[in-house]
């Protein structure tokens, strides 16, 4: 017989980051009472189920995987499949299968009713529809920043004002996107080449510049708009959110690892986030080094690097003499094998580590590291500010941009590296943030962030309220 426990169907996006937020959340939800079904699409979930090992998923009767097609031809499952097309393709494919499964469960003796949806916002455009078929709840649930998302809300008034899509392509090199964006609620100071980078394209058919636009349309009639972030690190972009919106939509509920952490005995620990196989045998090699040397590296997973690149980062990394540990995923490096000249490698042999994958957050809890080159993805922002370690910031795409000109000029917990990556650069920036007096001034920073981080995710903190009204407001809320 199925129980009677509220039924939440969690849905990411496609994209290591969004399955691993989207994930958290579900653990949560699952120990306030939920039973979960959790839909990745059947890529995704053969990936894994390889990462993680087949048995991995076992054992919890009222937390379930399903999966739905992506709509793709199989691919390398150890490499991403086409960002651009994979973004087509929910837009075309996948409703139908979402809907099946709704039904699915729906029509199941083996589990309760759904009773709600908790969508990646970037999946809404199908998922919105699939809610309101079956008369449930729907809480789109963000795993960027709000400043991000509010730069996408800006993309129609860019064309509005003739600013978007790009002239030509002189407008990546005259100064155009040095103009300061003097009308955004909450941000203020912001360039346009500080917002997310989907409008920076001459095609006004561009995939990802309509798909943003389109996913942030009708959000407001979402019952809830979720960001993993807490009320300290965005105050003004979330308040401006909230008087965008009905103030009981916009939820900020970060981080949350640091709510997951606080679930005694929990029954789902087991269950990973990684869509590579991690290797855990950095940890053996990070102990024997001192407190705060070793310098981290990894790029997240979807950046992918010239050679050039890869050489210019790995001999400014060799040249500080400094410790590092290093991740380059077997697609790292475009069009080729990710490989570092052999002088390199015996020249850093005894202080320099490369993994193919790693356990980040535990990583950066490490006592041993000290700092951060980092992308600029917002969960890695997240949890390297979490673990109270400064960062170097090399935004590539999407996002980055965004979440680095906070971490360097709002924050104070970063410093950005040029995107011509010059192996001097590199090299004087990591001394920089690991032994010189602004590196000290990030960490004093980053330190004061983390603290409030922590109290914001403590009971009565603002994060732990969010979530507990955004279960008993929203999701727990029959659809009228």
């Amino acid at each position: 017989m199925a129980s009677t426990n509220p039924h939440a169907v969690c849905i990411p996006g496609p994209g290591q980051s969004h399955i691993k937020g989207v994930l958290k959340f579900a653990k949560l939800l699952h120990h306030r009472g939920f039973y979960i079904t959790f839909v990745n699409t059947e890529f995704n979930h053969k990936r894994f189920l390889k990462s993680v090992g087949p048995d991995s998923l076992d054992g919890v009767a009222d937390f379930q995987f399903e999966t739905i097609p992506d709509g793709l031809p199989d691919s390398d499952p150890d490499t991403n499949p086409d960002v651009t097309l994979l973004c087509e393709s929910r837009m075309k494919y996948c409703l139908a299968p979402f809907r099946d499964l709704l039904m699915k469960l729906n029509n199941s003796n083996t589990n309760p009713p759904v009773t709600c949806i908790v969508s990646d916002g970037f999946m809404s455009l199908f998922t919105m529809t699939a809610a309101e078929e079956i008369g449930v709840p729907i809480a789109l649930f963000n795993t960027i920043a709000a400043s991000t998302y509010m730069g996408f809300k800006q993309f129609r008034t860019l064309v509005q004002k003739g600013l978007a899509p790009l002239k030509d392509e002189s407008c990546f090199t005259n100064g155009f996107l040095d103009k300061v964006v003097d009308w955004i609620p909450g941000m203020k100071d912001i360039r346009l080449k500080d917002l997310p980078t989907f409008f920076q394209t001459t095609n006004p058919n561009d995939i990802w510049f309509n798909f943003t636009m389109e996913s942030t349309d009708n959000v407001h009639k979402a019952a809830a708009l979720v960001f993993l972030t807490f009320d300290a690190l965005e105050h003004d972009v979330l308040d401006a959110l909230s008087s965008m919106f009905d103030q009981s939509l916009v939820y900020a509920i970060g981080p949350l690892e640091l709510l997951i952490s606080q679930i005694p005995n929990d029954p789902l620990k087991h269950i990973g986030y990684s869509l590579w196989k991690e290797e855990t045998e950095c940890f053996e090699w990070l102990k024997n080094k001192a407190p705060n040397s070793v310098v981290y590296v990894n790029f997240g997973s979807v950046v992918v690097l010239t050679p050039k690149q890869l050489v210019e980062f790995g001999w400014g990394l060799a040249n500080t003499k400094l410790s590092f540990l290093w991740v380059i995923r077997p697609d790292l490096v475009l069009g080729g094998s990710a490989t570092l000249p052999p002088e390199f490698v015996a020249e850093t042999k005894e202080r320099g580590l490369i993994a193919s994958w790693c356990p980040q957050e535990q990583v950066l809890n490490h006592q041993s590291v000290g700092g951060f080159l980092t992308h600029c993805g917002w969960n890695s922002i997240i949890e390297s500010l979490t673990a109270g370690v400064p960062m170097l910031c090399w935004p590539f795409v999407a996002d980055q941009q965004t979440n680095c000109f906070y971490t360097c000029n709002k924050w104070g917990i970063g410093m950005e590296i040029s995107n011509d990556v010059k192996r001097n650069e590199v090299e004087k920036l990591v001394i920089e943030l690991m032994k010189g007096n602004k590196g000290k001034e990030l960490k004093r920073k980053v330190m004061e962030w983390k603290k409030l981080a922590e109290e914001a995710t403590a009971p009565h903190g603002s994060s732990f309220t969010n979530l507990d009204n955004l279960v008993n407001e929203v999701l727990l809320q029959k659809r009228s």
